[in-house]
């Protein structure tokens, strides 16, 4: 790779990590730390069960972190990702609605 590479790529980062960054970028950030740790929490339950588990937290988790990223697409003015987080934050309030009325399950089965 030549050095005017590095220096492009150099360039362009810090515009998108240092000159970009704002309070929009922190929340982003948390934003998606929130919806990542659905994942955490998803694979840490199925570890212990030795099986596939989708727990209560990652349903909260999906909403926290959605939620936060529909306001974050709402500022960025993205179609794409308003779309996507909205509708995505309707599968997750219905889950845990379902979750209130009828009690966590852990599988279809049960």
């Amino acid at each position: 790779m030549s050095a005017d590479l590095f220096a492009k790529l150099g360039a362009y980062l810090h515009d998108v990590f240092v000159m970009n960054f704002d309070g929009w970028v922190i929340l982003g950030f948390v934003a998606q730390g929130l919806f990542t740790m659905r994942f955490v929490v998803q694979w840490i339950a199925s570890e212990r069960a030795r099986k596939s588990v989708v727990p209560a937290a990652f349903w909260f988790f999906s909403v926290g972190g959605g939620l936060l990223l529909l306001v974050y697409a709402l500022y960025r003015r993205d179609p794409v990702f308003i779309a996507g987080q909205a509708l995505g934050l309707l599968v997750y309030v219905r889950n845990i609605y379902f979750i209130a009325i009828y009690g966590r399950q852990t599988s279809a089965s049960e």
